[in-house]
């Protein structure tokens, strides 16, 4: 008896599927080219095409009144200057900002008490011991108010673009060959730092906060302590000015938060009660 022959026709089937899958591939780059100058009621029209019982939405709503060829921040909102993104515009007021410290710091001659650096989206100032403190005090000198105010006048007119103002207290190791003691070394460095942060909490617009003070005691030294000239240089106020950053959209939302929850329970008004 013959053997019956398999049954064919199947091997091909998958070019059907391949020719649908091409199609389809054709069909939705041949959208996307339609789409690249779309007028209103085409946009109407593709939507009321997948959802037939959807409301139409108006193109203002979805392209912020510009078209789809507009340029958008990261708030959803369309850049104040459209030759420029928004973070670009926060990086430009923030060069400002230091380029106006440093002007500020050459008007006084203070050269050799203030350092100003930018780097990375940040105004780094360093400011001598000397120019606010004296000895192992924590009070602030009546130059170093001054050199203060002027700062806080120039920090005002970037308030929008900072993020956070960080200040950092120092010390140095007061003998070579033997360590600070650790309570009076800590508690000095925080309180400097601190007491500069008092100063531009009541007498600038930056929301408190954004402002953050941190002490650091002996333990970060930019110089040895072997001289009384290179411990002059560990004793500092470091002031760390950091500007707007769209890509942490999640931290800014975070301090947003804050900011907003501390106004609401009345965080800028004298209230009584318990700390």
């Amino acid at each position: 008896m013959a053997k019956k022959k398999s049954g064919g026709g199947g091997g091909a089937n998958w070019m059907d599927t391949y020719g649908d899958m091409v199609t389809l591939l054709l069909c939705f780059f041949v959208l996307l080219y339609s789409m690249s100058t779309v007028s209103e009621d085409k946009w109407k029209a593709i939507v009321q095409s997948f959802n037939p019982a959807g409301t139409p939405t108006n193109m203002d709503e979805v392209f912020g009144g510009e078209g789809p060829s507009a340029e958008y921040n990261e708030q959803g909102g369309v850049f104040d200057n459209p030759d420029a993104s928004a973070q670009e515009e926060i990086d430009t007021i923030i060069e400002d900002l230091a380029a106006a410290i440093e002007q500020m710091v050459a008007q006084e001659g203070l050269e050799s008490a203030i350092q100003v650096d930018l780097n990375g989206g940040k105004v780094y100032v360093t400011f001598s011991d000397m120019l606010f403190f004296t000895g192992d005090s924590y009070a602030i000198q009546p130059q170093g108010r001054e050199v203060l105010s002027k700062l806080c006048a120039i920090l005002d007119t970037a308030k929008d673009a900072i993020d956070e103002i960080r200040v950092q207290g120092h010390t140095a190791q007061a003998y070579a060959n033997q360590r600070n003691p650790v309570e009076g070394d800590r508690r000095l460095a925080s309180n400097r730092a601190t007491e500069v942060v008092i100063f531009l909490q009541e007498n600038s617009s930056i929301h408190p906060a954004r402002l953050i003070s941190e002490g650091f005691g002996q333990w970060r030294p930019i110089s040895s302590n072997a001289t009384g000239e290179s411990r002059a240089h560990n004793r500092r106020v470091e002031m760390i000015i950091t500007g707007v950053d769209l890509d942490e959209a999640e931290l800014n939302d975070i301090l947003a938060q804050y900011i907003t929850r501390s106004d609401e329970d009345g965080g800028l008004h004298s209230v009584n009660g318990t700390n």
